[in-house]
């Protein structure tokens, strides 16, 4: 009895952690679609994996930020982000420590189909990035606050507009895998979503 009793006890625990992240995926995901999302926010403090097999986007623009986390840690981002983005086969997973019962992966799968997801004015905070990359009429070094062939700076974010910048007419990425802090988009369209969550670490790469 006395294990079926420690058992339940680390399924509430589960329950308590992940019910109101799984609440919180759905609110975010409404709020996306209808571009309701605040552009300015404190991150969590937890990393997260994105991986895609292709992103093809108009409009592009990429420069230094800083993204400030809840407990007020600051964390230096580059910031990249797209005008109009279609992508095929993307994954986003989080690994989320739970007291007693152990890690708890969640995985969100999307545009793997002949429909790719589709997202406007895409912002991704990253700290690491490995593409193969090809850009139409790229512009580097043009200051972030000058850009005109992407979204501009994001509302909000802790950004020199004097700072270091490129900027491109269009951009394709291939076999992408990047570690991010936020993700935000006025519009984000996932075709074919799936989520799950599973017990241990299960990730995109």
């Amino acid at each position: 009895m006395e294990s079926l009793t420690r058992g339940g006890t680390r399924w509430k625990r589960f329950a308590v952690v992940m019910v109101p992240s799984v609440a919180a995926t759905a609110a975010i995901g409404v709020a996306l679609s209808q571009g309701a999302l605040a552009a300015s926010f404190s991150v969590s403090g937890q990393q997260f994996k994105v991986s895609t097999d292709r992103l093809d986007a108009e409009g592009f623009i990429q420069y230094g930020s800083v993204d400030a986390q809840k407990d007020g840690k600051n964390v230096p981002v580059a910031v990249s982000a797209f005008t109009n983005a279609k992508i095929h086969n993307l994954c986003q997973s989080v690994v989320v420590p739970v007291p007693v019962f152990g890690d708890v992966s969640m995985k969100l799968q999307a545009g793997g189909g002949n429909t790719p997801v589709e997202a406007k004015n895409l912002y991704i905070d990253l700290d690491q990035l490995n593409a193969d990359a090809t850009f139409n009429n790229i512009n580097i070094g043009v200051a972030a606050g000058s850009s005109s062939k992407g979204p501009g700076i994001k509302k909000g974010d802790k950004a020199d507009p004097g700072s270091f910048a490129q900027e491109a007419d269009s951009a394709t990425l291939t076999h992408v895998k990047q570690r991010a802090w936020a993700t935000t988009a006025g519009t984000f369209k996932l075709s074919g979503l799936k989520m799950s969550v599973t017990k241990g670490k299960s990730e995109c790469y």
